[in-house]
């Protein structure tokens, strides 16, 4: 008999529930790399919209020749244009920036109402409908160039809505994580698992480079496009909770009852034989150790019914804003998002006006940023999960992420060399904490213990704390687009005071953590729930 290929032999050794979680993994993170995918082009075709031009060198040869030709040439130099009207201007740095404040303050409003919204209805529905429709107003904007449409209120328009339906999909993804994943590795996992932003970041970069030159209305369309064909590959496949999969499930003391983990982690329908050699383990004597497992003792069970979900009400909004530490990472996150989005958008721009490059080198060299940001999301998580110290673990980067923007600021001016350097190492301290925030930090708290087990306090707690942050990446776009003007060090000086301000607001939790002292044992987890 032949031996199975080594691939095979890898598939079968893992559980039918590995299997499941590792699709989830992968589907969640293609699915929201098409929502950053179809954000970036706005960043890369600034550079198009508004062109740095010049008279031809040719004009003052003819503006000495008779009266005749003179007329001819004027009428020639008032056909040239500085990009693309609206945005040729003088004022365009304050029209592009408005551009960023539509999308992102229509995001930031949205999001608050899109957690309440998501924990009511279908995920699976729920994000198909937002990514179709984040296709539809992606691919619009670019559909004025096609149009030739010039006017200002189109953009902004197909901007708002734009950033309305995108609220869709932090949550509900956050969410269909937090029901597959413990909290045991949850800052690696989510921290891996998050790159998903850059990943789309670096994609969106590209696709909308590729065009950018040539035809900028296809740098919408075609990301618009792939986020719509996503949005079906959603509905096709998403499965938002274990428990979804009833058909994998043994039934408990036949009846339509299910034993669901508090953090609603592994749902597994256990008859009383096994329920009691669970309990009889070694590896179940914690409590604790039981959720994290899918497991609960007989007096925590939570009964679930097949027409009526868990039984449990959504949270309220002031309900998820008592939660020790949402308010706190929150606005946290208001001052650290302010600083990515800021790179997010303006930093193809910055670079074309420092090193003197076109739209799409531009635009290409802004993904080392992105890169950058990967290596820092991991690390953020993998450190705070050996540490156990989350708040502690992105204070640390905001402290060194300051200085690091001045440094940055001085050095980019010095060559491509210094800039790309510069850009991986900012792009890991900047985004390395906005990553955890957003992630291990949003599901911990979605899932904490004062909630007694309620799952659907996820998708509100997630939406407070990015829709917070949302405020923040609305905010800093904007203010870069007033502040341009008057010097690009000014702007980097504004998102050095963000860094200090988001550190400032940690400053509680980074000190409940310091004051604990040494490794969580099993016992003292016991004690403590």
């Amino acid at each position: 008999m032949a031996l199975l290929p080594p691939g095979i032999r890898c598939l079968i050794g893992f559980s039918q529930n590995q299997l499941y979680r590792a699709f989830i993994l992968v589907l969640t993170f293609l699915l929201y790399t098409s929502f950053h995918l179809s954000r970036k082009p706005i960043s890369i075709v600034k550079g198009e919209l508004h062109k740095q031009c010049s008279l031809p060198s040719t004009v003052e040869s003819y503006t000495h020749v008779e009266n005749g030709l003179r007329t001819e040439l004027s009428t020639k130099l008032s056909n040239v244009t500085c990009g693309w009207p609206p945005f040729d201007k003088k004022n365009y740095k304050q029209l592009l920036g408005a551009l960023d404040y539509a999308f992102l303050c229509a995001y930031a409003v949205g999001m608050y109402l899109s957690g309440i919204i998501g924990e009511r209805l279908p995920i699976r529905y729920y994000l198909t409908f937002g990514m179709l429709t984040s296709g539809l107003f992606t691919a619009l904007f670019g559909l004025g160039y096609f149009y030739s449409i010039h006017n200002l209120w189109f953009y902004m328009t197909a901007q708002i809505l734009n950033g309305l339906v995108q609220t869709t999909g932090w949550p509900s993804v956050v969410t269909c994580i937090g029901n597959w994943f413990g909290k045991g590795r949850r800052g690696l996992i989510m921290g891996i698992w998050n790159s998903h932003t850059s990943v789309g970041n670096i994609l969106g970069s590209l696709i909308a480079g590729y065009w950018v030159s040539s035809c900028w209305g296809l740098s919408f369309v075609v990301p618009g496009i792939i986020i719509a064909v996503m949005g079906i590959v959603c509905f096709l496949f998403l499965i938002e909770h274990p428990r979804d999969l009833k058909c994998s499930f043994k039934p408990y003391n036949n009846s339509d009852r299910y034993v669901n983990g508090t953090n609603g982690i592994k749902s597994q329908l256990l008859n009383n034989n096994e329920t009691k050699k669970l309990q009889q383990s070694p590896e179940t004597e914690c409590p604790l150790h039981n959720y994290e497992a899918g497991i609960m003792p007989t007096n925590h069970i939570i009964v679930l019914h097949e027409e009526g979900g868990n039984g449990v009400s959504a949270i309220s909004f002031l309900g998820a804003l008592k939660i020790p530490g949402v308010v706190e990472f929150s606005l946290c996150l208001l001052f650290a998002k302010l600083v990515s989005y800021t790179f997010l958008f303006w930093l193809p721009l910055y670079i074309t006006s420092v090193d003197h490059l076109d739209a799409k080198k531009a635009g290409d060299l802004s993904t080392l940023f992105d890169v950058g940001g990967i290596f820092g999301g991991i690390w953020a998580g993998l450190i705070s999960d050996k540490l156990n110290k989350r708040a502690s673990t992105c204070a640390v980067m905001l402290l060194f992420a300051a200085p690091t923007l001045y440094i940055f600021s001085t050095i980019s001016k010095m060559g491509l060399v210094f800039t790309v350097v510069m850009l991986i190492i900012c792009g890991a301290l900047v985004n390395g904490p906005y990553s955890l925030i957003t992630t291990a930090v949003s599901a911990d708290l979605g899932t904490h213990k004062s909630l007694k087990g309620n799952a659907k306090a996820l998708s509100t707690v997630t939406a407070i704390i990015d829709g917070t942050g949302s405020v923040g990446a609305a905010l800093g776009p904007l203010l870069a687009g007033l502040i341009s003007p008057y010097g690009w060090n000014n702007v980097f000086y504004m998102l050095m005071m963000a860094d200090a301000f988001a550190l400032v607001f940690l400053l509680r939790l980074i000190r409940k953590e310091l004051s604990w002292h040494g490794p969580i044992t099993k016992q003292a987890e016991c004690k403590e729930h």
